[in-house]
């Protein structure tokens, strides 16, 4: 990426109260853009200058994600065997259903308690930024010590979303957009990495409080459908559940991740950074990462949409798991009863194998 550093004066830029979405949506953007074209010296030279002398990332740290990444993934394999595995069996779900629970469970305590422990640094201590995001860049400077409640949450999300790469490709069931899913991964990784050796960490908790919300409400709905079902009868209050779960996933999604974002967030890193320095480091960078994240988010914001819009039209009868590759087409809307599989599908589940990758293979975990 070309350096970030301009060396032009910025305009600097206010956040009147009465702005509007449109409007900083555009103002960001457009003041991005100006940035971009008025900056005179954006070479790869002048980057890997401008790497050198702000980022601040020591090799024990590197050691500790490493460590840590590597902890989530036993730490995964160990309750998926002794506690998720035995809950969906004694539970009685059938073998489709009882597959997929330890995947949005593991998920669904992670996200639980790291949106919990930001939500109550950013609600109960002195990093209020919720309420004030552009004071996040306020008094920032290169090397600047990172409060260790900030660094313990940079090392459990860094390491987790490395150990998330890897188990996107071998752990977790493959679905249509799970490209998609280890780009963001991918992306978010990077984000925490550069923004915590950038000292952009009190905007990268923001972040990741306005993003971890949503995955709360996915795997609890998604664990109400796998629920729906269980002991071999249909279940009314895990579909009471799954309904009303679905319905505060979709609105929260739009509120977190494509308005609160952009405000938040986007507004502050392209405007309201550049206030409290003009030549901040990796200004570009850090906020095509983030533009291209908004776009991710807009991207299954559309598979929302879309499956709202065929529950209003009448052509899903039951909210189901939209994203499996591993059923019929008809079966991913939810159109067909659960008993009316495929033969193929049939015979992967008889067989005890699992459909990852885009091919059949037995579960690693």
């Amino acid at each position: 990426m070309p350096d970030m550093e301009p060396e032009h004066k910025i305009q600097h830029v206010e956040m009147p109260p009465s702005l509007g979405y449109v409007d900083i949506v555009i103002q960001s953007a457009g003041q991005f853009i100006g940035a971009l074209k008025e900056c005179k010296d954006c070479g790869w030279a002048s980057s890997w200058h401008t790497l050198q002398t702000h980022a601040h990332f020591s090799w024990i740290e590197l050691l500790c994600v490493i460590l840590c990444a590597l902890a989530w993934t036993g730490l995964r394999m160990a309750t998926t065997t002794w506690i998720f595995q035995p809950f969906s069996k004694w539970c009685q779900l059938r073998p489709r259903e009882a597959e997929k629970v330890p995947e949005s469970a593991w998920k669904l305590l992670f996200y639980s308690c790291s949106w919990t422990y930001c939500s109550y640094l950013l609600f109960f201590t002195e990093h209020n930024f919720f309420h004030d995001p552009p004071s996040t860049f306020n008094g920032w400077k290169s090397g600047v010590a990172v409060p260790k409640e900030i660094v313990l949450v940079y090392l459990i999300q860094g390491s987790f979303y490395a150990h998330s790469t890897y188990a996107t490709l071998y752990m977790d069931a493959w679905r249509k957009d799970s490209i998609v899913m280890i780009v963001h991964h991918v992306v978010t990784f990077t984000l925490i990495s550069f923004s915590y050796a950038f000292r952009y960490h009190n905007i990268g908790i923001l972040v990741l409080f306005l993003h971890d919300f949503n995955d709360i409400l996915l795997e609890f709905t998604k664990l109400n459908i796998y629920f729906k079902t269980r002991g071999g009868t249909y279940q009314k209050i895990n579909g009471i559940i799954t309904d009303i779960g679905s319905v505060l996933f979709s609105v929260s999604w739009f509120w977190f991740r494509l308005y609160w974002f952009p405000i938040k967030v986007l507004y502050v890193t392209c405007c309201s950074s550049l206030e409290s320095n003009p030549n901040i480091p990796f200004y570009f960078f850090f906020n095509v990462l983030l533009f291209l994240l908004t776009l991710m988010n807009i991207y299954w914001f559309l598979y929302i949409v879309m499956f709202v819009v065929k529950v209003l039209t009448g052509q899903v009868k039951e909210v189901n798991d939209v994203r499996e590759y591993d059923i019929s087409e008809g079966q991913k809307m939810g159109v067909q009863d659960y008993n009316n599989t495929s033969t193929r599908h049939k015979d992967t589940m008889n067989s005890k194998q699992h459909m990852s990758n885009g091919y059949v293979k037995k579960k690693r975990v």
